[in-house]
């Protein structure tokens, strides 16, 4: 009997120390304060994962600088819409762009074409770009990260 509950006791403490250590080594999205680890946390939350990566330089672009109200894709530019224009991207495609002059990021999604400037990556909104901190600037180097659900990928595999 005594045998038994040594046993019992053994077994639990070693899956107390086994969550322990399983706790310490596997990130907790919940209470994360690296920049990086956090916002992996916050694109895992919402369902994605990072397909691939390019860096560049970002540029914004508004109605009035668009010369009109119409996309590549037939949709209306809204200047405060979390859009932006890419060279090959499919549209509908979902990327997370980061201005890397001072780490903001914003998840937007690829409804243009363009831009047609070389060295130039992606065009964003003027409301995406105030987001990211550079519409005085006006080009910013970035990294664009490409955006897959978690499903989808899965599916694939």
């Amino acid at each position: 009997m005594e045998d038994r509950r040594m046993k019992k006791r053994t077994r639990s403490l070693k899956s107390a120390m086994l969550a322990l250590v399983t706790l310490a080594i596997v990130p907790s999205c919940a209470s994360t304060s690296d920049a990086d680890s956090a916002a992996f946390c916050e694109l895992r939350e919402a369902g994605y994962q990072v397909k691939s990566i390019e860096q560049g330089k970002a540029s914004w672009y508004s109605i009035k600088t668009n010369y009109g109200t119409k996309t590549a894709s037939g949709q209306r530019l809204r200047n405060d819409a979390p859009t932006a224009a890419h060279k090959t991207l499919p549209m509908g495609t979902k990327v997370r762009v980061t201005n890397l002059a001072n780490e903001k990021s914003e998840i937007v999604t690829i409804n243009d074409r363009g831009p047609f400037i070389k060295g130039r990556v992606i065009d964003v909104t003027i409301g995406t770009a105030e987001k990211l901190g550079f519409v005085k600037r006006g080009v910013v180097p970035v990294k664009v990260e490409v955006l897959s659900k978690i499903e989808d990928s899965q599916e694939k595999e």
